[in-house]
């Protein structure tokens, strides 16, 4: 298996130049994100990640985790990693100084994740969910929650979890059976709970469960759920560790991909039942947790990107060392690979998918930061408005890309894709999960729908449409008039899609809903296109002398808009009569 290396200055100038990092150094709280404090820190992260982190994905992949008396055991190595990993500071770069975070944007801490996520997807995804944990105690806990759980969480030395599955509750929360009875200032919580990242292990004396549950004689459906703040050991005034809570690891699942992640089914009040805290309103637990979800959402749609990248670093790596066949170009036998004319069009398709999930994420990673901090209201309100548009986008289409490139990957190594020794089958294997979790793709295809599009009537998309032409002039007057022609081909389809679909919404919900998926596809392939152009206008300042990195950026967002868009908006054509025909078959085989 190929090693990795965080490609630096890619993810420098997505900051800078696409994202905007000198502007959220602007914002309140945010003053020391400087440029060359954001570099050092990414240097650092990725000596990490090159040294400690690279090695656990063989590991964890070959020898998973394991239950012990009742305890998850993690791979070998994962423990040390962790140590080192929180010692370095990189659990909660993102959260407030005074509960022991970094203090840095989420467009950075975005950046830091995605190398970390490249060099070992299962290490992160314990990480990841307690950045989420974390922020669903800020928004919403209580002051004697906060005061008990965030420092702890925030420097690492507990964890926290998502709790919604169910096994006959999937997607449809609303269904779950996990109870909730009332212990006068606490709750007795009975049920349990599958697909559990990290609800068990062995990195951390303490792990904070966020667990949805019913409380008894609340409504049915989703309008009853609650959430509750369940930790494995209960904590003491004085802030130490009491008495085991009464809830344990059933199980271990047996997954496709992501081995070294021990997921797990809880079981919850198999005896008196599991202490918990209500965190925010009654029967408003699904409100609170969508802070959690969204943020865990966008950390998924980043896994795409850091699979992608690891995927196209392996898959570069070996066409230039595979030796096979004529070069057409210049007649050279056993050239290698890398010249060929169809493993040039997987690379290049592979490297212009991946810097577009990466501006597409830091994008709207930056949109959290200002939708937080920026001192006007409607600044704040705009960038949620288009924080909220857009979160579905980033999590859907940036993980079936990330599953494409992996899977290009394979098809470059040829035969040895798929032998599990060069790890290319471990990447796709790894990639597959994030389609599914934190809401199917297609359920983020009707939250843009339905909730996003419809609830506004389209008034936050024209806004993205408005801002993305706004780009396209200053592109054009910049000469580069051929990007901005094609992206506009692309914002043209897209604003006519999104008139369609409202309309067709409003009379045909079911065809407009069939067609989701298509509609939020363009969406992912203009914006991804813009930002592309966005930073193709500006790279040859950014980048001073080096011609060769900016003529490089230059040609990938060339690439993506002569090569990968215009498909998309051919897209444009089916969103009618091809959903109609998607619900015309369903019936007919029915």
């Amino acid at each position: 298996m190929t090693g990795y290396s965080a490609p630096l200055k890619e993810i420098q100038f997505t900051l800078e130049a696409v994202a905007g990092l000198a502007d959220l150094a602007k914002l309140p709280g945010l003053e020391d994100a400087q440029p060359d404090l954001i570099c050092a820190a990414l240097d650092e992260a990725n000596k990490l990640a090159e040294s400690v982190l690279v090695p656990l994905q063989r590991i964890g992949d070959t020898q998973p985790p394991k239950i012990e008396n009742g305890v998850v055991r993690t791979s070998p190595g994962w423990r040390d990693a962790y140590k080192q990993y929180v010692e370095g500071g990189w659990n909660g770069p993102a959260f407030d100084p005074e509960i022991g975070g970094g203090g840095l944007p989420w467009a950075a801490t975005t950046a830091l994740n995605e190398l970390f996520g490249s060099a070992c997807l299962s290490f992160t995804l314990g990480p990841l969910l307690t950045q989420g944990a974390i922020d669903l105690l800020e928004a919403h806990g209580t002051s004697e929650q906060k005061e008990k759980y965030l420092e702890k969480m925030v420097s690492g030395e507990w964890t926290g979890t998502m709790n919604l599955t169910e096994p006959q509750a999937g997607s449809d929360v609303g269904a779950l059976r996990t109870k909730a009875v009332r212990d006068g200032e606490k709750f007795r919580i009975h049920g349990q709970k599958i697909y559990i990242s990290y609800g068990d292990h062995d990195l951390t004396d303490n792990i904070v469960h966020m667990v949805l549950a019913r409380i008894e004689g609340a409504p049915a459906g989703i309008r009853g759920v609650s959430l509750f703040v369940v930790p494995k050991y209960l904590v003491n005034e004085d802030g130490t560790l009491g008495d085991r809570n009464d809830l344990r690891p059933v199980s271990l699942e047996h997954k496709m991909g992501i081995h070294g992640s021990p997921t797990c089914v809880m079981s919850y009040g198999d005896g008196d039942g599991a202490i918990g805290w209500l965190v925010g309103e009654e029967n408003g637990g699904i409100q609170a947790m969508f802070t959690m979800m969204n943020n865990a959402r966008l950390g998924v749609g980043l896994q795409g990107l850091s699979v992608a990248e690891r995927a196209l670093q392996q898959a570069t790596a070996f066409a230039a060392e595979r030796r096979q066949g004529r070069d057409p170009e210049t007649g050279e036998e056993n050239a290698p690979i890398s010249r060929h004319p169809d493993v040039k069009r997987m690379l290049a398709t592979m490297r212009a998918e991946t810097e577009a999930m990466r501006a597409l994420c830091y994008w709207v990673a930056a949109r959290l930061d200002e939708s937080r901090r920026a001192p006007d209201a409607l600044v704040r309100a705009k960038s949620q408005r288009l924080l909220d548009l857009l979160i579905p986008v980033v999590k859907a289409y940036c993980t079936d890309r990330g599953v494409e490139v992996a899977s290009t990957n394979v098809q470059v190594h040829g035969g040895m894709g798929f032998i599990e020794d060069t790890g290319a089958a471990q990447i796709l294997r790894d990639s597959r999960i994030a389609p599914i979790y934190e809401g199917t793709n297609g359920i983020q295809a009707m939250d843009l729908l339905g909730r996003k599009l419809v609830r506004d009537g389209g008034e936050a998309m024209a806004e993205l449409i408005d801002l993305m032409r706004n780009d396209l002039e200053i592109s054009a007057a910049a000469g580069f008039n051929d990007l901005a022609s094609g992206v506009g081909v692309g914002v043209d389809a897209l604003e006519a899609a999104s008139k369609s679909q409202l309309q067709r919404f409003g009379a045909n919900p079911a065809a407009a809903s069939a067609a989701a998926v298509d509609y939020l596809e363009l969406t992912g392939r203009v914006v991804s296109a813009w930002l592309l152009t966005k930073g193709a206008t500006s790279v040859k300042t950014w980048a001073g002398g080096d011609a060769s990195f900016a003529e490089a950026r230059i040609a990938v967002a060339r690439f993506f808009v002569a090569r990968l868009l215009p498909p998309a908006i051919a897209l444009t054509e089916i969103l009618g009569s091809g959903a109609e025909a998607a619900l015309a078959v369903s019936a007919a085989t029915a």
